[in-house]
C-alpha cells in the first residue's frame, strides 16, 4: 500500500477490478491535467495536487463523483507526485484509489485540503 496525504492507493489484481474498467478501448478514463499528469486528488484550497505521471489511466466507477471508486492502471509503473510531499514510486500494475473521508454528523465527506 502506499499513502500520500489524504490519498491511499491499494496494490489489486487485475481480476478484482470491474470488468468494465479493464478494457481500454472501453473506457477511455479520467483525463489529465494540462501538465499531462493523472489527477488523484485536488486540493481546492492550494491549488496543489496529488497525481501521478507516467503512462497509464486512471478510471473512475459509475456515477462520476468524487465518492465514486477509482481504479488506477500503470502498465509501466508511475510516480506518485505532490508540491508538499515526496514523489512516491509505482510499480507496474492496478491500483485501487482511495479518498480519505471524514465524518460529520449526518454525514460522510471527501476530505478536502
Amino acid at each position: 500500500m502506499f499513502r500520500q496525504g489524504d490519498v491511499l492507493i491499494v496494490p489489486v489484481e487485475r481480476e478484482t477490478v470491474p470488468p468494465h474498467l479493464t478494457d481500454a478501448a472501453a473506457v477511455s478514463g479520467e483525463p489529465r491535467d494540462a501538465r499531462g499528469r493523472l489527477v488523484l486528488a485536488l486540493g481546492e484550497v492550494t491549488g496543489h495536487a496529488h497525481a501521478v505521471t507516467g503512462p497509464g489511466r486512471l478510471v473512475r466507477e459509475q456515477g462520476g463523483d468524487l465518492s465514486a471508486p477509482m481504479f488506477l492502471h500503470l502498465p509501466d509503473g508511475g510516480r506518485v507526485v505532490h508540491e508538499e510531499h515526496a514523489a512516491i514510486p509505482l510499480p507496474k500494475g492496478w491500483f485501487r484509489v482511495v479518498r480519505q473521508r471524514e465524518y460529520i454528523p449526518g454525514a460522510v465527506r471527501i476530505v478536502a485540503d
